[in-house]
């Protein structure tokens, strides 16, 4: 079971948008909160951003930013190392320590991405575009399974 959580209200006419709130909550949890079983709406942050984007315009984000290329083209081994990077604030040596890995291999494994991105994850800009791109192509993701 998952429950979505609504913003509080002090008034019955606020009760209806409260429900929607949690219904949404729900909704984006699916698709950035695979693991919560309570979502809350006042946490979901970018992810309910993104979720009120048109598909049209996440095609055109993530083609230009990942330069024709699709977000799911990505191996999981560099989609492990970007996360545990993202989870331990873009600090290279924790990151390493963290995967059991030579801090040189993972200095590699970030050049790579680099070159195939243009991106820089050790870049506090650059690693916000690429989580935001992957984040939208996990959204990408959820609405073409959803047409099926």
């Amino acid at each position: 079971m998952r429950v979505g959580i609504g913003t509080a209200v002090n008034d019955l006419k606020f009760v209806s948008r409260s429900f929607k709130e949690a219904k949404m909550a729900l909704e984006v949890g699916k698709i950035f909160e695979m693991t919560s079983l309570v979502i809350n709406y006042e946490t979901l942050g970018i992810g309910r951003l993104i979720y009120q984007l048109p598909m049209s315009l996440c095609r055109m984000f993530v083609n230009e930013v990942l330069r024709g290329e699709d977000a799911d083209d990505f191996d999981e081994e560099t989609l492990i190392t970007v996360d545990k990077f993202f989870e331990n604030n873009l600090n290279v040596s924790e990151t390493a320590r963290k995967l059991y890995i030579h801090r040189n291999t993972l200095v590699y494994r970030l050049d790579k991405l680099q070159k195939q991105t243009g991106l820089d994850l050790r870049n506090f800009d650059d690693a916000i575009t690429f989580k935001i791109t992957l984040m939208v192509g996990k959204y990408m993701n959820h609405k073409d399974y959803q047409q099926f």
